[in-house]
């Protein structure tokens, strides 16, 4: 039975302390965390933000950003 070298991980190339980018060029002008995208829309809704909202948003602005045409 051969043993399975659990250090790689799925993107060798990417840090793990970087978090994911996703361009979309024409809808945004600046960098934006997914957590502040969740926090906009729900208090455009009304929705007070939490302490733990606020971890949460935290939390997936390091995980996910997207960013506009002029970002890298």
């Amino acid at each position: 039975m051969e043993k399975k070298d659990k250090t790689n991980s799925v993107e060798p190339d990417k840090d793990p302390g970087e978090p994911h980018r996703i361009r979309l060029p024409g809808f945004i002008e600046e960098e934006i965390g997914l957590g502040d995208v969740i926090q906009r829309a729900t208090s455009a809704f009304g929705i007070r933000a939490c302490a733990g909202c606020k971890r949460r948003a935290a939390a997936l602005n390091r995980w996910f950003t997207f960013s506009g045409k002029n970002s890298k």
